[in-house]
């Protein structure tokens, strides 16, 4: 299943981790740990956003995937099936 991982992470604690390094490294292996399809960084609500597009068959990997982000980020993550304009229009 196509999976949305948005995570948001507050402003304090994303410029600590960006004094100290981690900032880059929690994201680089959140990408590379589930071989995102595609990836996009911006700001929301003055906080850094991330979004990451990835397949994932097995629903045991999520605390995988999240616990990183919330232990080295403090994030606030959502996760949420999504559909290309393809499966939509197999779907419909």
């Amino acid at each position: 299943m196509r999976l949305m991982l948005k995570f948001t992470i507050p402003v304090e604690k994303g410029n600590q981790a960006e004094r100290d390094g981690t900032l880059g490294k929690a994201i680089q292996a959140l990408v590379e740990s589930v071989n995102a399809e595609a990836s996009y960084f911006a700001l929301e609500d003055g906080e850094r956003m991330g979004i990451v597009i990835f397949e994932e068959t097995d629903q045991a990997r999520m605390p995988m995937i999240n616990e990183p982000l919330f232990a080295a980020l403090d994030a606030a993550i959502e996760i949420q099936p999504v559909l290309t304009a393809d499966d939509l229009q197999r779907g419909i």
